[in-house]
């Protein structure tokens, strides 16, 4: 039986989790997750796990958030006057949004904090900070 290697298509089924238990996201209900092993397409720590499985294989790994989303960067959090922000914009905390940079980029934040006078935004990933938990089942290999 043919085991993955860098630069096969594979796919597979997966569930991950925080280490509180809480599911993040899962391929269940949808199809499997299909990328090229080794070319960045996933987080460094879990396409690191795949080389050697094969169709059939399934493994629980642990990605430390260094080989995930990273730390959780303190300079990516900005406060923003709340009258900055157009009235019919939703500002609960959680919520979110984009941002245009001054180049014209889209960034994704997160409502960190509100408060009468201003609104903290977050541009980290939402996982940044974070260890992550994969349960993986390879489905299948395509050689590269």
């Amino acid at each position: 039986m043919s085991q993955a290697k860098a630069g096969d298509t594979v796919r597979i089924n997966y569930t991950g989790t925080l280490d509180s238990g809480e599911t993040f996201d899962s391929s269940e209900g949808r199809d499997p997750l299909e990328f090229v092993v080794g070319s960045g397409q996933i987080i460094p720590g879990l396409d690191a796990a795949i080389p050697g499985m094969a169709v059939g294989d399934k493994k629980d790994v642990n990605v430390p958030c260094a080989q995930a989303y990273g730390e959780s960067n303190p300079d990516a959090r900005q406060a923003v006057p709340r009258e900055q922000i157009p009235a019919e914009i939703p500002v609960e905390v959680g919520t979110q949004l984009q941002m245009q940079t001054p180049q014209g980029q889209v960034v994704p934040v997160t409502v960190a904090a509100v408060s009468e006078t201003e609104v903290t935004l977050d541009a980290n990933h939402p996982l940044a900070g974070k260890d992550l938990n994969f349960a993986i089942e390879i489905v299948g290999i395509d050689a590269g």
